[in-house]
């Protein structure tokens, strides 16, 4: 195994982007995104035919979020609602920034 790895997606264009894709969405819907301890962290109001939604790791700041678990809430008007329980993130090494 190469040191340091890194793992990422064929859909992320280089091992330091960091993309989510939430899939099997209805057309319309909201995806909230928090803390364990119930913090918004990113909102999203979808509203178009693609069944995805892209997260780059990133708060409503557009700051990259720290390494832990999230709360992901999908609420589709009409629909219902759905609560993944958690994601987990890893964040790399910020070198640059210290």
């Amino acid at each position: 195994m190469p040191n340091p790895y890194y793992a990422y997606s064929a859909y992320e264009l280089t091992p330091s982007e960091n993309l989510v894709k939430i899939v099997n969405l209805p057309e319309k819907c909201t995806i909230s995104i928090y803390t364990l301890n119930g913090k918004l962290i990113r909102k999203f109001d979808k509203n178009e035919a693609s069944t995805i939604q892209e997260w780059n790791l990133k708060n409503m700041y557009d700051t990259s979020i720290g390494s832990g678990l999230y709360i992901i809430h999908v609420n589709a008007p009409g629909i219902g609602e759905k609560i993944i329980k958690w994601f987990g993130a890893m964040r790399p090494y910020d070198k640059g920034v210290y």
